[in-house]
């Protein structure tokens, strides 16, 4: 990929948004846009395919309405202005080309003064993403929905996967961890001492056994109050969920959230001053029906409620 090609494609666009250049999102006064970051590294044994993701998550946000009649009938992206800036042009499998046009294309929706909501790709794509809001917000930190911690030893020979993301943006400085929770965190790992490595950088480690037992509304005002006036980056790997609701996933666990608790989840964290997020592991290679592209795209449009709610209270209306 060099510097001749475009940094933006545009597919098939998300809810019907209007699709829209980075660079125009002044003008249109957005305050949230979707970018899709059709990038995976390419390293799963035999689950590659989240490179797919956006594609998928946009299709089947077609099943999306726009009014919420538990919100007072909101319309979170016509209140948004939110727009679709398309797919940034990557190529698969190459991070050191991939990361910094995902991040330039990141920074500039973040200089236009909207949210970027990612869709990848796998949590590789985390990075990038983080960098840009990192380098906008001095101070960012980290709520990490997930049922890893993708933040394993990352040597120079290996630096970049989707184990390491989170280590990457503690060691660089780009989150602050002491600050910064994985949320959701079970099942089996490929090696030991994945909590206590997480601990050791900084991180609060909930798992999904401490979440459900003290409660979704408890644990995030425990997070709510540390984080304080701190800008927060969320990342929702859609592997928190049950590969029953969820199964077209990049590394799937048994025992995660259901649909119904993954909506709770999200309805929880009203007050946080959320300024750029992203939904990964979608692999619709591995999917049936399109069911964990569809559950993705509908948090995506929870999240835009998220949003806008605060928006609209900020507003007083």
């Amino acid at each position: 990929m060099n510097d001749i090609e475009p940094l933006i494609r545009y597919p098939e666009t998300f809810l019907g948004l209007p699709a829209a250049m980075p660079g125009s999102l002044r003008g249109r006064r957005a305050r949230a846009a979707v970018l899709g970051v059709p990038f995976d590294c390419g390293i799963h044994p035999f689950r590659v395919g989240a490179r797919e993701g956006p594609a998928a998550v946009r299709r089947q946000s077609r099943l999306i309405r726009r009014f919420h009649t538990l919100f007072g009938d909101l319309d979170a992206p016509a209140l948004l202005r939110a727009a679709d800036c398309g797919d940034v042009a990557v190529v698969p499998g190459k991070p050191a080309e991939a990361f910094p046009r995902i991040q330039r294309a990141a920074a500039q929706i973040l200089d236009a003064g909207a949210v970027p909501i990612g869709v990848g790709g796998d949590g590789a794509v985390s990075l990038p993403l983080m960098r840009a809001a990192g380098q906008r917000y001095p101070g960012l930190i980290a709520l990490h929905i997930d049922s890893h911690t993708d933040d394993y030893p990352a040597p120079p020979e290996d630096r970049y996967n989707p184990t390491t993301q989170f280590t990457c943006a503690a060691e660089e400085g780009v989150i602050n961890a002491a600050l910064s929770w994985h949320v959701g965190i079970r099942g089996f790992t490929f090696r030991a001492g994945v909590v206590a490595r997480s601990q050791a950088l900084g991180f609060r480690v909930v798992s999904i056994d401490e979440l459900l037992a003290r409660g979704f509304a408890q644990t995030i005002a425990e997070f709510r109050d540390a984080a304080a006036e701190h800008p927060v980056y969320l990342c929702w790997d859609m592997d928190v969920f049950d590969p029953s609701v969820a199964p077209g996933v990049c590394t799937p666990a048994w025992g995660g959230l259901s649909a119904r608790e993954g909506i709770a989840l999200m309805r929880t964290l009203t007050g946080l001053d959320i300024v750029a997020m992203d939904f990964n592991t979608v692999s619709p290679v591995q999917d049936v029906k399109g069911m964990a592209a569809h559950l993705c795209a509908h948090m995506v449009a929870e999240a835009m409620l998220l949003l806008a709610s605060r928006l609209h209270l900020a507003a007083g209306t």
